[in-house]
């Protein structure tokens, strides 16, 4: 079994892997394929792919049954103790953080401590 996620790609690549592959979203393909063919697969889609992403995710004899390849993507596969785990980054540059927190970041001060400044301002003016 055989995945792979496009991102940003050119319209021939997808059309390219129509030929081996079922493409069940707009840039998602499946499918039951050979190793020499997932590995010539990989090979046309990192060759043509450009300035687009790709990440291809098939079956293989480990713990986990299953393996990826990543090219240009955001997210870093990584070896846990035997696991093949795929690192999120710290942060995706968009003003989120790892953690999922707020969209975008807000600096300076809460509303309700500028309130209570201006609050201190105006008593020790009057006095």
């Amino acid at each position: 079994m055989v995945v792979v996620v496009l991102t940003a790609c050119p319209v021939g690549l997808r059309g390219d892997l129509t030929r081996w592959l079922l493409e069940i979203a707009s840039g998602v393909f499946v499918g039951h394929v050979t190793a020499r063919v997932r590995d010539r697969l990989w090979e046309r889609i990192t060759g043509q792919i450009r300035t687009g992403k790709a990440i291809m995710v098939y079956s293989a004899r480990n713990e986990q049954h299953l393996a990826f390849k990543v090219h240009r993507s955001d997210w870093n596969p990584v070896d846990c103790e035997g696991l093949a785990l795929m690192e999120k980054p710290a942060d995706g540059g968009d003003g989120r953080s790892a953690g999922g927190g707020n969209r975008y970041r807000r600096t300076g001060w809460s509303n309700a401590s500028k309130y209570r400044r201006a609050a201190r301002f105006r008593h020790s003016r009057s006095s």
